[in-house]
């Protein structure tokens, strides 16, 4: 019970991150014991603490009386949340607008139940309600009001955590065939949606024998994994590169072979292949070979002429990233963006071209890591604090 209560005065997801974050690039990597082995397994050490703590302990945390001063949260993601959290415990009154029917973002919608179980992540929102956080589901901030009306209603500051929930394409021939989904789709109609519990619930995620899977990053594990989940027997991850600059967490990757992910190399769709009901029933793909690295310096694939094959498929799902939420930025006047759509904010207050408005997560720095989008949120808090607090004494 200490070691959670150590945990949770500097991290308000505990039981989230010892699950999804890539300790291995991070916390462990730096481990000295690593030098000479293996390096202490801080992750599953940080998730056990919090499982246990959730398990044993019943009380609800204190709540920090009110200084009389209100902060708008916008979108209840890992960034959200965090900086709710923060905030709420210094004494400010939050309330977090989300536009879905549930809060936690990608926690809930984006991360498959086998990795992240949705339970763990109500428990954590609970807790932030429990201190006094303030949720609003269904409030879809830049249609039912904007950022700046917000200021206009008597919030002290804003804080936009909106995520990156704005899938990419590959912009080939046949992608608005049926059975193609974006990742994001596809994720969030199993996750969210019940799509696994059909016709329970009226979503239906129709995969058929043989699942395409493009893009070889974290959220392709996810769509991979999920698809053999649904009944799918041959499930590929069709990646440009080789094995070795596959950006997924080494783990991700392992799990997903394990369970008979199969990959499909120094391979990328050109094409996507239709029948006469608009169905789709295949990929045409183009072979590559590396060559010299790149800026990212990952070796540059090079399109080897003549190559071309058909892949017989029923589902195709396109996991090659998301960009920027562009519903808030683009109705909120004075607000600077890059020519990407990211909000253009500091990098360590989350501070915007608005005064009194604060951005943190996957908004600003394109889509990253839950971690990663926890700092900008507790970065931001810190920030909003010292912002109040500067204004009150002028």
């Amino acid at each position: 019970m200490g070691a959670a209560q150590s945990i949770k005065e500097y991290n308000n997801l505990p039981a989230i991150c010892g699950r999804v974050c890539p300790q291995e690039n991070q916390c462990e990597k730096y481990c000295v014991i690593g030098k000479k082995g293996d390096p202490v397994a801080i992750g599953r050490l940080e998730r056990f603490a919090a499982d246990y703590a959730m398990e044993h302990d019943s009380s609800k945390p204190e709540r920090v009386p009110s200084n009389g001063k209100k902060v708008a949260v916008v979108g209840a993601g890992p960034a959200g949340l965090t900086c709710a959290g923060d905030l709420r415990k210094m004494g400010y009154d939050v309330t977090v607008f989300e536009a879905l029917h549930v809060p936690g973002g990608v926690l809930m919608y984006g991360i498959p139940e086998f990795r992240l179980p949705k339970a763990v992540v109500q428990k954590e929102i609970d807790t932030l309600r429990d201190l006094g956080v303030e949720i609003k589901v269904n409030s879809v901030i830049g249609k039912i009001d904007n950022v700046n009306e917000l200021l206009e209603q008597g919030y002290d500051a804003v804080f936009i955590g909106t995520g990156a929930g704005l899938p990419y394409f590959l912009n080939i021939p046949g992608e608005n065939y049926n059975g193609v989904y974006s990742a994001n789709e596809f994720l969030t109609r199993v996750n969210l949606m019940k799509g696994y519990l059909f016709p329970e619930y009226a979503t239906p995620v129709k995969v058929g024998r043989r699942v395409a899977v493009c893009g070889a990053g974290n959220v392709a594990m996810d769509a991979a994994r999920t698809a053999l989940r649904l009944g799918a027997e041959e499930v590929y991850i069709v990646y440009r590169r080789s094995q070795a600059e596959i950006p997924a967490r080494h783990e991700e990757l392992e799990h997903a072979l394990e369970e008979g992910v199969q990959l499909k190399l120094l391979t990328s769709p050109v094409e996507v292949l239709g029948d006469e009901n608009g169905w789709v029933r295949g990929i045409k793909c183009l072979r590559y070979e590396l060559g010299e690295p790149d800026e990212s310096g990952r070796r540059r694939p090079i399109p080897i002429e003549g190559s071309e094959f058909v892949m017989e498929v029923d589902t195709v799902v396109m996991a090659i990233g998301q960009g920027p939420n562009p519903l808030v930025p683009s109705t909120t006047k004075g607000l600077e963006t890059t020519k990407w759509g990211n909000i253009v904010a500091d990098e360590e207050t989350g501070q915007t071209s608005l005064e009194g408005v604060f951005a943190g997560g996957d908004i600003v720095t394109g889509a990253a890591t839950v971690i990663l989008a926890m700092g900008a949120g507790k970065k931001a808090a810190q920030a909003i604090d010292a912002y109040l607090k500067r204004k009150q004494n002028n």
